[in-house]
């Protein structure tokens, strides 16, 4: 169970953010504040997003879900935001130079140590994959809400 240690301190709705950064700033930085990741974290998914893009349209809501290697990482954990405005992301899979953006409105971020990335991953998309679910998270008011809402979906599994 990925989500049994998902805390509200790490769910936000309503998130401002003008950009990629300010998502990696805020999310990361409270991933770093909890004990989750190391300093090197935000400046770690800078790096990989402009290499390897984590945008992706789920039906007609635009989902991000960044993380980064291992080494930048304490303990694993997820930080989830909904955002009040979408920001744009580069389509997983592109190259950013293609220039194929998706607007993002639910943020998935992931803190993964050790060799539970490509589980943790999975389960993430497992999750994005369900329209209904998605579409209830990203309409929750509170951080409860989308905690419930992800932990009745994965006991339904």
């Amino acid at each position: 169970m990925i989500w049994e240690n998902l805390k509200d301190t790490l769910v936000k709705t309503e998130m401002k953010a003008g950009n990629e950064q300010e998502i990696f700033e805020q999310l990361g930085g409270v991933l770093i504040q909890e004990g989750y990741c190391k300093k090197s974290y935000v400046e770690a998914l800078n790096e990989r997003e402009k290499v390897y893009p984590t945008g992706v349209l789920a039906g007609d809501i635009g989902v991000a879900i960044p993380h980064t290697d291992p080494c930048h990482v304490e303990k694993t954990g997820i930080a989830i935001a909904v955002l009040k405005e979408p920001v744009s992301f580069f389509h997983m899979g592109t190259n950013p130079k293609e220039n194929v953006k998706v607007p993002v409105k639910f943020v998935m971020m992931l803190a993964i140590a050790g060799k539970q990335h490509l589980e943790v991953l999975q389960k993430a998309i497992l999750l994005i994959q369900d329209a209904e679910v998605l579409r209830m998270l990203v309409e929750a008011k509170k951080p409860e809400e989308i905690i419930q809402i992800i932990k009745n979906k994965e006991e339904s599994l």
